[in-house]
C-alpha cells in the first residue's frame, strides 16, 4: 500500500490536467488530483487546465499554467500588461460578477470554517459601478533600473521587487500624469534612490491622493532626507501639468522599516491637506490621514452602517477605532452624542478638526486604546446604546468584546476589512449575547483579493 500511495503522489515537474474548483483569498485558481490541492496562479473556476507542477509538499502542490484546453466561462483577457508580475489586482482575468461570487463566498466560508455561523444572514454583495480609475491613493516605490532609469510602480507578489508601471488602471489618469512628470523631473535633477539593504540614499516613495470629490490633488514625496535637490522645480512642473494640483509635501522617513510613511511632513508648495466630501460631509485629509480608497463605495458602506445603526436622535454612540472620525462623524446627526476612540493622536486630532469643520458639536474624540477607552467609559457610566467597531485587519483587541458586553448596548455595528477575524469575532459576539440581524460584503477593492463587510448585532 505504501509503495502504491508514492507511486500515486506528484512530482516536481509532471505535467497534470486538472478542473478548477474554487480560488483562493488571494486570487489563485484551486484543484485536486490524486487528493491533493493544487494552487495555480491566473486559473479562473470552471477552467480545464494543463498544469506543470513547480512545487510539493505533503498535503498540496503549486501548478504553472501551461494551456486551457477549456477555458472558464468565465475567463476575460487580462487588460494590463503588468497583471502577471504586479502584486496588486488578482482578478483582471475574471469577469466580474464573477469576482463578486468569489468574494461573497469567501465571506460565507470564513463564517462557516471559523465562526462556526452556517446560518448566518449574509446579505448578496455590494458591487461597485466602476471597477476601474477608483483609487483616490496611491503609494509608489521608487527604485532605479540596470539602465540608469528611475523605476515607479508597485512591488511584485510576496517581494520587495518593483514593477514598473506607467498607467494603473486601478488609478486616475492625473496620478500617471504625475509619475511621468516626477520621472522627468529626476532626469534633470538626480537622486540617490533609498536601499533598504544599507539605509542609505533618499528616495523612497511617490504618495499621490486625490480628492475624488473637490478634485484636489496632493503629491508626497518619502524620502530619507530633509530637503530634495530641485525641490521647487518639482513644484512648479507638478503646478503646470495638473489643474487639480492643491498640495506638494516632503514626508521625511529616516526609519530602516517597511512603514512608508515618516512622522514629519513639510510643506514644499501650496497646501498641508486637500479636502473631501463624503457623504455631504467636508473631509480634511492630510498625508497621514487614514481616508478609504474607493469614495463612492465608502458612501454606500457609510449608507449601510447608517442603516444598521437605526438612530433615532436619542442615542448615544460609541465609535471605536474611528480613525479620522469619517463614520462617527455621518452618523452624529442622527445621535444624541458621539464618542470616538483612537490610538493615533494625529487621527484623533484630525477627527475634532473635521466635527469642527462641519459644525458637528455633539461629538468627542478621545486618544486611547479602543479596549482601555471602552473600559473607562464604562466605569465612568458612559454608556452607549449602540457600538460601532471598525478595527484594523487582525479584529478586535483581546478583552473588547467582553468590554463591550459589560457595556451592555442594544446594538453593535461591525465593519471588517478581514473575513477571517471578522468570523473569529463575531463567533465572541455571539458567545457574549449578541445575534445577528444581517453581514453585507461591500466590494471596495474591484479587482483585487480583499472584500468589506459591515455586520449588524443586537443584544439577546
Amino acid at each position: 500500500m505504501k509503495s502504491s500511495n508514492r507511486e500515486a503522489a506528484l512530482s516536481k515537474n509532471e505535467m497534470v490536467h486538472l478542473d478548477i474548483t474554487g480560488m483562493t483569498t488571494d486570487g489563485n485558481g484551486v484543484g485536486r488530483c490524486r487528493n491533493m490541492a493544487v494552487f495555480v496562479p491566473n486559473t479562473a473556476i470552471g477552467d480545464h487546465a494543463c498544469v506543470r507542477i513547480i512545487k510539493t509538499a505533503k498535503t498540496y502542490a503549486i501548478g504553472k499554467l501551461l494551456s486551457l484546453p477549456r477555458p472558464s466561462p468565465d475567463r476575460m483577457e487580462a487588460d494590463c500588461p503588468h497583471f502577471l508580475q504586479c502584486g496588486g489586482c488578482a482578478f483582471r482575468h475574471i469577469r466580474y460578477p464573477a469576482e463578486l461570487q468569489i468574494k461573497e463566498q469567501r465571506v460565507r466560508d470564513a463564517l462557516s470554517r471559523i465562526g462556526g455561523l452556517d446560518a448566518f444572514p449574509v446579505q448578496p454583495i455590494v458591487g461597485a459601478q466602476e471597477t476601474d480609475h477608483y483609487r483616490n491613493k496611491a503609494q509608489l516605490p521608487i527604485s532605479r533600473g540596470t539602465d540608469g532609469e528611475l523605476k515607479l510602480g508597485f512591488y511584485a507578489y510576496h517581494s520587495h521587487r518593483v514593477v514598473p508601471c506607467e498607467q494603473c488602471p486601478l488609478q486616475p489618469a492625473v496620478f500617471d500624469r504625475a509619475m511621468q512628470v516626477f520621472r522627468d523631473w529626476e532626469r534633470d535633477f538626480p537622486q540617490e534612490v533609498y536601499d533598504e539593504a544599507t539605509g542609505r540614499g533618499c528616495l523612497r516613495h511617490l504618495y499621490l491622493r486625490e480628492a475624488r470629490a473637490t478634485g484636489e490633488v496632493m503629491v508626497c514625496v518619502v524620502a530619507n532626507a530633509d530637503a530634495l535637490n530641485g525641490e521647487d522645480a518639482l513644484a512648479e512642473r507638478l503646478r503646470d501639468a495638473i489643474p487639480g494640483l492643491q498640495s506638494v509635501i516632503l514626508n521625511t522617513n529616516r526609519e530602516r522599516t517597511n512603514v512608508i510613511l515618516g512622522k514629519d511632513c513639510r510643506t514644499i508648495w501650496g497646501e498641508s491637506m486637500i479636502t473631501d466630501v463624503l457623504c455631504g460631509l467636508r473631509f480634511e485629509i492630510s498625508p497621514l490621514s487614514f481616508y478609504q480608497v474607493n469614495h463612492d463605495q465608502t458612501q454606500r458602506l457609510y449608507d449601510l452602517v447608517k442603516e444598521y445603526a437605526g438612530l433615532t436622535g436619542a442615542e448615544t454612540v460609541l465609535d471605536l477605532y474611528c480613525g479620522t472620525g469619517t463614520i462617527g462623524l455621518t452618523l452624529a446627526s442622527a445621535a444624541k452624542a458621539l464618542i470616538g476612540v483612537e490610538v493615533i493622536p494625529e487621527a484623533v486630532e484630525n477627527a475634532r478638526k473635521n466635527a469642527a469643520l462641519n459644525g458637528i458639536t455633539n461629538a468627542q474624540f478621545l486618544c486611547a486604546d479602543a479596549a482601555k477607552a471602552a473600559g473607562e467609559l464604562r466605569q465612568s457610566g458612559q454608556l452607549p446604546d449602540v457600538v460601532v467597531l471598525d478595527p484594523p485587519r487582525k479584529g478586535c483587541a483581546p478583552g473588547l468584546v467582553d468590554t463591550i458586553r459589560e457595556m451592555a448596548p442594544q446594538k453593535v455595528v461591525y465593519v471588517s476589512c478581514d473575513p477571517a477575524t471578522l468570523a473569529r469575532d463575531l463567533r465572541l459576539f455571539a458567545d457574549a449575547g449578541y445575534g445577528p440581524v444581517a453581514l453585507t460584503p461591500v466590494d471596495l477593492f474591484p479587482r483585487t483579493a480583499h472584500v468589506e463587510c459591515v455586520t449588524c448585532l443586537v443584544k439577546k
